[in-house]
């Protein structure tokens, strides 16, 4: 079955550091740009990160530069966003998004919030932050 898995969500404090992950099963990401987005209940969905499948570049939405960094091992056939100094504002639903693609600047965009926008979705996984 060709699914993408989300893990490491869960509590930290304000100021804290949490890294997440986001798994391929029945697919290689080799092929894919990879995108996470987020979305709290009663707020729109937002973009995160996207990293290429091309050359690794990395994009952040303005909302977490200097704090995220995504990365990919592509022998685990994974994409970690690492989270540092984690803020009220970070609270949310994130998931992880194969772009139909190896780039993040497709004329989708690299943060449509459509699911149809993209070739996989993952079912997402729980950042909460204690303050």
């Amino acid at each position: 079955q060709e699914q993408l898995v989300e893990s490491g969500g869960g509590l930290v404090q304000a100021g804290g550091s949490l890294r997440l992950s986001c798994a391929a099963s029945g697919f290689s990401l080799d092929y894919y740009a990879i995108s996470w987005l987020r979305q709290d209940p009663g707020k729109e969905r937002e973009g995160v990160s996207c990293i290429s499948s091309a050359d690794d570049t990395p994009n952040y939405a303005d909302s977490v530069k200097g704090r995220f960094t995504i990365s990919r091992d592509n022998a685990k056939n994974t994409v970690y966003p690492q989270m540092e100094n984690l803020t009220p504002a970070d609270p949310a639903v994130y998931y992880c998004s194969a772009h139909f693609g190896v780039s993040c600047s497709s004329h989708r965009g690299a943060y449509s919030p459509s699911t149809r926008d993209y070739a996989y979705w993952g079912q997402g996984t729980q950042v909460t932050v204690s303050s």
